[in-house]
C-alpha cells in the first residue's frame, strides 16, 4: 500500500480535493491530509472526502508569546509553517512513512521540501497532478524509479494553484523573498522548480512577476545555477504583455549568460525585442530613449561573447539573415539613410605635397610602415592623430548612443563637438587615412567632410562589431579591406555597403616588412611548429595542440613552440573558459618538452629561425600577418581552413597558394610529416613559401599599391 501525505497551508478547494482523492484510491493509496488551516470550520466536508486520516497542525501564532510572535513575523509563512510544526508527532510519523508527499499550496512547499530532506525515498510534489502521475508510472526495469521522477517534476497545476500563488506574490516583502528563494532552496530540485513554476502562474500582476522573477534569478545565481535564473528570469517574461518590463527582464536574463561567458539562448529574442522599442520610442518622439535602447540592441547582437570569444558565430553562419532583423527596424532604416557630402572630394593637389592625416584610436600596429613611408616621401606631408590620446576626442570617439541620438535628430550638441574638434584636422588635410572601421569612424562620418577625401581601413574584427552598421558610408570616399573572404562578409552584412552610395572599394595587403624575416634556420628548426599569437579564442591554439599530438606519434621529435602574450583571462568568461582548457592540455606536454612558450617578443624573426613549420590554427582571420612573416622566414605554412569562411567562394584556400591549406588536423599531420621527411624536402618547400610571400606581400610590392591609392600613382 501506497501512503500519500497531502500538505495544505491553507484550505483548498475541496471540491476539487475529493476528486483527487478518489483518483489517488483507485491508484491503490492511502490519503492522509496535515492542515495547517482551520479544519474545525469544514470539518464536515473535510470528513465527507473520506481520507483516511487528517491532522491539525498549528496555523495561528496568537497563542504564542510576544517574543516569539515577533521572531515568526520576520520570517515568509512558507517557512514559519515549518517552524511551528516540525516537531508534530503526526506529521513527522506520516512525513516519515509516506511514499509521496504532496504540497497543495506554494506555502506547504518548504514543509514538504524539509520532509524530503528527512524521508529520502519518497518523492515530493507541488501539486495533485504531478503526485498522480508519479504514481501511475511505476518503476520501469533500466529506468530511473518511479521516485527519481518524482522527485524531479515539482510543478503546481496553475488552473488550481493560480490564485494562491497571486496571493502569495502579492503579499511576500522583498526580505520575506531573499529568504523563500535561498542558495540550500534553490540548489534542490523542489524549491527550484516551485519559484519557476510560480513565475509563469497566471493572473500574477506584471510588476509583482517581475520583482518575483528577479528575486529568484538572484537565489539561483547564488546557488550556482546561472541556467535556472535565466530560465526564471525569461519564464516570467513569457507572461507578460507589457513590452518594457518584459524586455527589461529579457536583458537581465541575456545578461546573466553573457556574464557567464554563454552565447543567451534568448538572445534573438531579446534583441527583437529591444528594436521594437526603440522603434516604438522613435514613432513617439523620444529620440534619446530609441537611442539608449537601439545601441543596447546592439551591444548585445554583436557581444564579443557571442561572436569573438567563442569558436563559431552565428553571424558568420549566415551574415544577411543575422543583420536582417536590424535593419528591418524603423529606427535603424532613419540611422543609415546616407547624408552624402555637399561637396565632392578634392583631387590631390598638384602644386604642393599631398596632406595627409593618419589617424586611429590606440591600436596603430599597422601603420608604423605606412607612416614611415610618407614621412619619408616628398610628396606627401604627414600628421598622426590618435584619437584616444585626447579625452576629450576619446568620449567623443566612442559615445556610441550619442552617435546614435544625433542621427534620430536629438543631441545636436554631439555635432557641434564633433564639428569643433575635426574640423581643423579636416581643413588641413586633403586626404585622411583612418586605420581599423570602429567607433570613430561613425564619429567622423556624423560631420559633412567638405571636400576632404575620408579613406577607412578595415581589418577582419570590426566585421563582428556593432559600427560598421553604424557608419555613413556615403561620407567614405574608399574602403579598403585586407582580404576578399573579408569584404564578402562585411557586405553581406552591412546594406549600406550594397547601395548606389556605397564607397569605392579596394583590397591591399597590411603592411609588412617581410625580407627582415628571410634568415637562415638551423637543421633541427624541422622539427619545430610555430604558433605566432595566441592572445585570442579566435586563434584556436588547441587546434595546433591536436596537430602536435598527431605528429609526435610519428616521430618525438617534434615540438611546439608559442610565440606571443597568453589570453587575458579578464577579457571575458568565455576567454577564461577557453584558456583554462588550453592550459590544462598544455601542462604535460610543456613538461615534457614538447611545448616550448617563448611569450611575447620585440624581435619575431629571430624567434623565426627556430621554426621549421608555421601554423595558422585560427577559426578567423584576416591575412594572418604572424602565418605571413612565417612563410617569408622559409618555415612551411600549415593553414587551417578557417571554418568561418571554409567553403565560400573567398576563404583561406583563395588568399594562399594551392597546398597550404588543410581541411583538418589529420590533413595538416600528413602535410608536416611529408614535407619534413627529408631535410631536403623541407628546405625546398620552405624556399617556395618564402618566395611567394616575398613576392605577394612585402613592403615594396604592397607600397606601391597604397601609392596608387592614395596618390594617385
Amino acid at each position: 500500500m501506497t501512503d500519500v501525505l497531502l500538505v495544505a497551508a491553507s484550505q483548498p478547494q475541496l471540491g476539487v480535493l475529493a476528486g483527487a482523492v478518489q483518483k489517488f484510491r483507485a491508484l491503490g493509496a492511502s490519503v492522509y491530509l496535515a492542515c495547517a488551516f482551520d479544519a474545525k470550520g469544514c470539518q464536515e466536508e473535510l470528513d465527507r472526502l473520506e481520507l483516511d486520516g487528517y491532522h491539525q497542525l498549528p496555523y495561528g501564532i496568537g497563542h504564542l508569546s510576544t517574543s516569539t510572535r515577533r521572531k515568526l513575523k520576520k520570517v515568509p509563512h512558507s517557512r514559519r509553517l515549518w517552524i511551528q510544526s516540525r516537531r508534530n508527532v503526526w506529521l513527522r510519523r506520516h512525513g516519515l512513512g509516506a511514499q509521496q508527499l504532496v504540497a497543495l499550496d506554494a506555502n506547504a512547499v518548504y514543509t514538504v521540501w524539509r520532509l524530503a530532506q528527512y524521508n529520502t525515498g519518497a518523492g515530493a510534489s507541488f501539486g495533485i497532478a504531478p503526485a498522480l502521475r508519479a504514481l501511475e508510472n511505476p518503476r520501469v526495469p533500466g529506468r530511473p524509479s518511479a521516485v527519481a521522477t518524482r522527485r524531479k517534476a515539482l510543478v503546481p497545476p496553475p488552473a488550481l494553484l493560480a490564485s494562491d500563488v497571486r496571493r502569495q506574490a502579492k503579499a511576500l516583502p522583498q526580505t520575506m523573498l531573499r529568504t523563500a528563494t535561498a542558495r540550500p532552496v534553490m540548489r534542490s530540485s523542489v524549491g527550484a522548480r516551485l519559484w519557476r513554476t510560480a513565475l509563469g502562474a497566471p493572473g500574477v500582476p506584471a510588476k509583482v512577476r517581475a520583482a518575483l522573477s528577479r528575486q529568484v534569478a538572484e537565489g539561483m545565481r547564488w546557488a550556482g545555477r546561472p541556467g535556472g535564473a535565466t530560465l526564471a528570469l525569461t519564464t516570467a517574461a513569457g507572461r507578460i504583455s507589457d513590452r518594457k518590463i518584459r524586455t527589461g527582464l529579457l536583458d537581465e536574463a541575456v545578461k546573466t549568460e553573457l556574464n557567464k561567458g554563454i552565447a543567451p539562448r534568448a538572445l534573438d529574442r531579446t534583441v527583437n525585442e529591444l528594436l521594437a522599442s526603440a522603434d516604438e520610442y522613435y514613432k513617439a518622439g523620444d529620440p534619446a530613449a530609441a537611442a539608449s535602447t537601439l545601441d543596447r540592441a546592439l551591444v548585445l547582437g554583436f557581444h564579443r561573447v557571442v561572436h569573438i570569444d567563442q569558436l563559431s558565430s552565428p553571424l558568420a553562419a549566415d551574415p544577411e539573415a543575422f543583420s536582417a532583423p536590424v535593419h528591418r527596424s524603423a529606427v535603424m532604416k532613419k540611422i543609415v539613410e546616407p547624408r552624402g557630402r555637399k561637396t565632392p572630394a578634392a583631387t590631390p593637389p598638384a602644386d604642393r605635397p599631398l596632406r595627409l592625416l593618419v589617424t586611429t584610436s590606440a591600436n596603430d600596429n599597422f601603420l608604423k610602415l605606412i607612416l614611415s613611408h610618407y614621412e619619408a616621401h616628398q610628396g606627401v606631408e604627414v600628421r598622426y592623430l590618435d584619437l584616444a590620446a585626447s579625452p576629450a576626442m576619446k568620449r567623443l570617439s566612442w559615445a556610441g548612443r550619442r552617435m546614435i541620438e544625433n542621427r534620430l535628430g536629438g543631441d545636436a550638441l554631439y555635432a557641434e563637438q564633433v564639428e569643433t574638434l575635426m574640423r581643423p584636422h579636416l581643413d588641413w588635410a586633403d586626404t585622411v587615412f583612418l586605420d581599423w572601421c570602429v567607433a570613430p569612424a561613425v564619429m567622423l562620418t556624423t560631420i559633412d567632410p567638405g571636400d576632404t577625401r575620408i579613406v577607412v581601413r578595415l581589418h577582419s574584427y570590426e566585421a563582428f562589431t556593432r559600427w560598421p552598421h553604424l557608419v555613413d558610408f556615403s561620407r567614405v570616399d574608399d574602403l579598403v579591406y585586407v582580404a576578399d573572404h573579408v569584404q564578402d562578409l562585411t557586405t553581406s552584412l552591412v546594406p549600406q555597403l550594397r547601395g548606389p552610395q556605397a564607397p569605392r572599394t579596394h583590397m591591399l595587403d597590411n603592411a609588412m616588412d617581410l625580407s627582415a624575416f628571410n634568415r637562415a634556420k638551423p637543421a633541427d628548426a624541422r622539427f619545430n611548429l610555430g604558433l605566432i599569437g595566441i592572445s585570442q579564442v579566435a586563434k584556436d591554439p588547441l587546434w595546433a595542440i591536436d596537430v602536435l599530438q598527431r605528429v609526435r606519434k610519428a616521430d618525438e621529435r617534434y615540438r611546439l613552440l608559442l610565440v606571443g602574450s597568453d589570453m587575458d583571462r579578464k577579457t571575458s568568461r568565455a576567454t577564461k573558459d577557453y584558456l583554462a582548457e588550453f592550459e590544462k592540455q598544455l601542462a604535460p606536454l610543456e613538461e615534457s618538452g614538447a611545448v616550448v612558450r617563448l611569450g611575447p617578443t620585440d624581435d619575431v624573426p629571430s624567434a623565426l629561425t627556430e621554426i621549421g613549420t608555421i601554423l595558422s590554427s585560427s577559426v578567423r582571420e584576416g591575412c594572418h600577418v604572424g602565418l605571413m612573416e612565417g612563410a617569408a622566414s622559409a618555415a612551411v605554412p600549415v593553414v587551417r581552413d578557417w571554418p568561418f569562411y571554409a567553403g565560400r567562394e573567398h576563404s583561406a584556400r583563395t588568399l594562399y597558394p594551392e597546398g597550404w591549406v588543410v581541411g583538418s588536423p589529420e590533413e595538416a599531420a600528413k602535410r608536416i610529416l611529408e614535407t619534413t621527411a627529408t631535410e631536403e624536402n623541407w628546405r625546398n618547400a620552405g624556399k617556395l613559401a618564402s618566395e611567394h610571400a616575398l613576392s605577394a606581400w612585402d613592403w615594396p610590392v604592397v607600397s606601391r599599391r597604397f601609392d596608387k591609392l592614395l596618390l594617385g600613382e
